[in-house]
């Protein structure tokens, strides 16, 4: 299993984690704990988990999103999920967490996925 997780302080004052590779119950604790530590040094407004180089996440990434959920508003900051896949969206929006990662509902318009209030962070 590859994997590396990341995090930087944006231009803006947030945290973004960058998720490349595989998160399972072999390194679930060091994504949350990027996230605790990112919002314990930074005290960012808000903290962006970015899935887009994720190729895998199973139930133990899922309990590291929801501790990093939980640190971030603790201090009252904004906890964002960006750039999942379809099929890990699709987890989310089965778990009813997408509402808690700030990626909403998404609506068929024409044959194509949007979601619904809300635009899309790029964590640049």
């Amino acid at each position: 299993m590859e994997s590396s997780i990341n995090r930087s302080l944006d231009a803006d004052g947030s945290a973004t984690v960058t998720v490349v590779g595989e998160v399972d119950f072999s390194n679930a604790d060091e994504l949350a704990g990027s996230v605790r530590d990112a919002v314990t040094e930074w005290s960012p407004p808000s903290v962006r988990v970015d899935l887009k180089s994720a190729t895998f996440i199973d139930s133990t990434g899922l309990g590291a999103l929801i501790e990093g959920y939980r640190a971030a508003t603790e201090i009252e900051s904004r906890f964002l999920v960006i750039n999942p896949s379809p099929a890990f969206r699709r987890v989310l929006e089965v778990t009813g967490l997408c509402d808690f990662f700030g990626l909403g509902a998404t609506v068929e318009a024409g044959g194509e996925t949007e979601t619904a209030g809300q635009t899309r962070a790029t964590g640049a």
